[in-house]
């Protein structure tokens, strides 16, 4: 019954978002807490949503403090060289700006946090996309990708966690996977190259040129100016500018918050703050709270600007932070109420006994879905030992099914258990069930890809 009731929950949430018949925080808050009524274990729901609260805690802190951060970071112009450096290879080019996406954003993921990786990739792309009126979802979409292959990095999460259940060493599941990561960030390459040159067709090409002196008549011109635009090799579908005439903020040269006398000092302070990160010399929490104070203080040495700062990005830090407390009451009782538990006994007891022998197979598979609809942590260190158990009867070895465990990384980091995808779909101002629609295909697909790769290869 729980098996079902907790299938149900989740097909009820997915369904209602991606309709739009209800937000995503609601949808967090308020399915869950009817189905713990279903389950019968209304009366305990409170301790269930604490439970939860306290497990993401952290996780929410870390955002609050990484927005503040980052934001202040893009108001004094730390990553201005970035963007004119992409500005100029995208050359208002809508199927170079896709595929910049997604280099941006496996380059960036190499710092192994999802949440840094999404707001520097959208902070830079978004100018672009809503000035050339791209479609968001396919930048939301490629960056999450991307991100989720990069995910599989040693001091990612995912990796470690398998090589902490099993207890074997991260770099033995790491280093054997790297074609087979490396075939799927190929893939993230192609698709982007495909869904770029989909939009090229369907907006056209511009000049960076012919952008900027748009932008500009419409700012003198006003709301009620002609706005129809002349596109290179492509129709007028998609003419038309945004409503807002700040256009790409990151290469205005004369806003107020830019402070070029400390670039090298912010460009030091970012480096440190990531080698922390990485080292693990300090809590990620903490390492963000303490950077973000210091940035605030070191650029904005007047209480005013600091306020006028953090007022900036309260939009942010709210529906981010906010996001990640409703998840807290799905996670919570999901978990409370024993439906993981439940449906993933029932996933593991439904494999076929003649699959025996083929259980790194059976695990990269499972990866996919489970990491999907539950916790990284629930996953690594509540299936993963059964499935690796069951293995090893078959002679499969643990390290095998170790690194067929990493394979559904590129779907995972698009599920809404995840709290980074909040940054992503927030600072991008996508409806979140517009962004799944539109991913879970794709990002499927990609760990699909990696799977092939890596039993072609014989690393699985």
């Amino acid at each position: 019954m729980l098996t079902i009731l907790g299938f149900a929950m989740i097909a009820t949430f997915l369904v209602l978002i991606m309709l739009k018949k209800m937000s995503p925080i609601a949808a967090l808050v308020l399915i869950p807490a009817l189905f713990c009524v279903f389950v019968g274990k209304g009366a305990q729901l409170g301790d269930y949503v604490i439970d939860g609260v306290t497990s993401l805690a952290p996780t929410a802190a870390m955002l609050m403090f990484a927005i503040v951060y980052f934001g202040v970071m893009i108001d004094v112009g730390l990553f201005d060289p970035i963007v004119r450096g992409i500005l100029r290879f995208c050359k208002a080019d809508p199927l170079r700006i896709v595929v910049g996406t997604a280099v941006l954003a496996g380059i960036v993921s190499l710092d192994g946090d999802g949440s840094t990786t999404f707001m520097i990739t959208v902070s830079a792309m978004y100018p672009l996309y809503k000035r050339l009126k791209m479609s968001l979802v396919v930048m939301t979409g490629v960056a999450a990708m991307a991100n989720g292959v990069m995910n599989t990095l040693p001091w990612g999460g995912p990796t470690a966690r398998a090589a902490t259940a099993l207890k074997v060493d991260a770099s033995d599941i790491f280093v054997p996977m790297i074609p087979a990561l490396a075939m799927g960030l190929l893939f993230v390459l192609v698709l982007s190259y495909v869904l770029g040159r989909r939009e090229r067709k369907r907006l056209g090409v511009l000049t960076l040129d012919e952008v900027l002196v748009e932008e500009r008549e419409s700012v003198l011109v006003g709301a009620g100016a002609d706005t129809s635009r002349a596109h290179t090799g492509g129709s007028a579908s998609g003419a038309g500018l945004p409503e807002e005439p700040e256009g790409f903020r990151g290469l205005d040269p004369h806003r107020a918050t830019l402070r070029p006398r400390l670039y090298w000092f912010n460009a030091l302070l970012t480096v440190t703050l990531l080698t922390a990160m990485i080292m693990e010399w300090l809590p990620i929490p903490v390492l963000f709270l303490l950077g973000a104070a210091l940035a605030l203080t070191v650029n904005f040495p007047r209480m005013p600007d600091q306020k006028a700062r953090i007022a900036a990005h309260a939009e942010n830090v709210l529906n981010v932070s906010g996001m990640v407390f409703a998840a807290a009451v799905f996670t919570g009782v999901l978990q409370g109420t024993g439906m993981v538990d439940h449906m993933a006994k029932w996933l593991v007891d439904g494999i076929p006994a003649g699959m025996g022998p083929h259980m790194a197979l059976v695990t990269g598979v499972l990866s996919i879905p489970l990491t999907y609809f539950m916790s990284n942590d629930g996953f690594y260190f509540g299936i993963l030992p059964v499935l690796a158990e069951a293995g090893q009867a078959h002679g499969v070895s643990t390290l095998e099914i170790a690194r067929a465990s990493i394979i559904g990384q590129p779907l995972h980091m698009s599920s809404p258990l995840v709290p980074a995808v909040y940054v992503l779909v927030g600072m991008a101002k996508v409806e979140f069930g517009d962004h799944t629609r539109f991913v879970v295909k794709w990002a499927a697909l990609t760990s699909l890809v990696v799977l092939g790769a890596g039993i072609l290869f014989g690393i699985i």
